[in-house]
């Protein structure tokens, strides 16, 4: 089975097949057992770091199968190196075009536009196309903070419940973060089980608009109902509104020479709607064009195809949308030189713990590998006949429930899963990989920063947290498998 990830995954892609295990199969559980486990204590009770954490899980794991430490150390550096040069770019070139986005008013062009557009019954719907397109290219947490004025207004406006509106930007955010890449989680997933990126990314835009739909408007509607909310003060609806009034001066505004100003707010001058989304969509068109290419031109030495081998390749893609952003979005919102410089620098910094995290990732992820526990868990699951769909679910469920960490449980997840995906077809390992990522959602509660963060922003209890938030990604997640093994039935 070939990596469809490009270069940028060679070393990654070329992990040996299977390796013979080290120990008898009893010690192996107990090692992964024990890597697992003191991961999870180390990120909850301890409240350590992720990366710390999952590098001395990776050590555990050596030293309980009996592997010499030297030779753990060893693993562990090539997983992480490995990942580091490849999903670690992709990442940081991501988070810089999100920047752009947020910083170029282009995400505040998005959410207007649509938003503005939608029919007085419409708002929950056109909320949850918002926290999709809104969450294709940005983090989870980026696109809460920036859609949170926008819910706070349109709940307002449309006298709707906060919890109707806000839970299907919340599942379109969600949806997007945990099934598509290019976010770090199904990223890594991709990289870790050597998936096809375009045909996982088409298979999880067709998985994750159905999700969004059942976990965003439909249940928002019943959420709605269980928790009755009030619009907290955090934001003047006014402050929000569209601009009316006249302009200011640089001088005036702080800007320069390029904003207007209402009654109560400033507003750099955006990029229009449409170059936006060219922008938005440019680099998603160009992996899943890569990924059509493939399907239905079987020469190689094809001038179409050889195009689309480079520019479809995540890296590429992602440097042309940078690249293009600069000017569509950078340009298009009258930014200098200086402030567009400033805008990329000024994206790195929130992502490095992110990148060091996932390539700790890569590097336990290798040392299980080096165990020899795939082809252990290979050959059991082999004997049961279980699904490995539903055994990559279970997994992804159970780490996300004992870290709260999506990403983690993600890699940790992928990471058993090696073995099994040998021989798999394309869009099998594809369907694995959206699997994880379905599970990594599943019940978001007190461990989890996500839920602090939408219960403040929402006001809520714990109680109502639950009850609204904690139950969407449940079914977010749920949703998400029952589709996934759908599809397995004519993949």
């Amino acid at each position: 089975m070939t990596s469809e990830f490009g270069p940028a995954l060679t070393i990654l892609a070329a992990d040996p097949k299977l390796v013979e295990p080290v120990a008898g199969g009893w010690q192996l559980i107990l090692a992964a057992l024990a890597g697992i486990a003191l991961i999870v204590v180390l990120i909850t009770i301890a409240k350590l770091h992720p990366f710390l954490a999952l590098i001395f899980g990776a050590i555990t794991v050596g030293v309980v199968a009996g592997q010499n430490p030297g030779d753990v150390l060893d693993s562990f550096g090539k997983g992480f190196g490995d990942t580091a040069a490849s999903v670690g770019i992709l990442i940081a070139l991501g988070a810089m075009f999100a920047k752009l986005l947020a910083d170029s008013g282009g995400a505040d062009e998005i959410v207007d536009t649509i938003v503005g557009r939608a029919s007085p019954r419409a708002p929950p719907w056109a909320m949850a196309l918002v926290g999709a397109i809104i969450g294709l290219p940005m983090f989870f947490e980026i696109g809460l903070v920036l859609l949170m004025p926008v819910i706070y207004l349109v709940a307002k406006r449309s006298q709707l419940s906060l919890i109707t509106v806000g839970i299907p930007a919340l599942a379109g955010l969600s949806a997007m973060h945990g099934l598509v890449p290019p976010h770090p989680g199904p990223l890594t997933a991709i990289g870790l089980l050597h998936a096809d990126l375009g045909v996982t990314l088409a298979l999880g835009v067709a998985v994750a608009i159905p999700t969004v739909i059942v976990a965003g408007p439909l249940f928002g509607r019943l959420a709605g109902r269980w928790v009755v909310l009030d619009v907290p003060d955090r934001f003047d609806a006014d402050d929000f509104a569209g601009t009316a009034g006249g302009s200011v001066t640089s001088a005036e505004a702080g800007g320069e020479g390029t904003t207007t100003q209402t009654a109560t707010r400033v507003e750099r001058q955006r990029p229009s709607f449409g170059m936006t989304m060219f922008s938005v969509l440019l680099p998603v068109g160009l992996m899943m064009g890569k990924a059509l290419v493939d399907i239905f031109i079987d020469d190689k030495a094809h001038p179409l195809r050889q195009t689309f081998d480079i520019l479809g390749r995540p890296l590429v893609a992602l440097l042309i949308a940078v690249v293009v952003g600069i000017f569509t979005l950078g340009r298009g919102a009258a930014m200098t030189r200086d402030q567009v410089v400033k805008c990329l620098e000024t994206s790195l910094p929130p992502v490095a713990g992110i990148i060091l995290i996932v390539a700790a990732g890569g590097g336990f992820k290798q040392v299980l590998v080096d165990t020899g526990i795939g082809t252990m868990l290979a050959d059991w699951a082999k004997g049961t006949g279980i699904s490995v769909i539903l055994l990559a679910w279970v997994l992804a469920v159970l780490i996300r429930l004992a870290t709260g960490s999506a990403t983690v449980a993600t890699i940790t997840a992928s990471s058993l899963m090696l073995g099994l995906v040998e021989g798999m077809s394309t869009g099998e390992v594809s369907l694995v990989v959206l699997a994880v990522g379905a599970g990594s959602l599943f019940f978001s509660h007190v461990n989890d920063a996500g839920f602090w963060l939408v219960k403040e922003y929402f006001g809520m209890t714990v109680g109502q947290t639950i009850k609204s938030w904690s139950i969407m990604e449940t079914v977010l997640s749920v949703t998400g498998l029952v589709l996934v093994l759908l599809l397995g039935i004519v993949i």
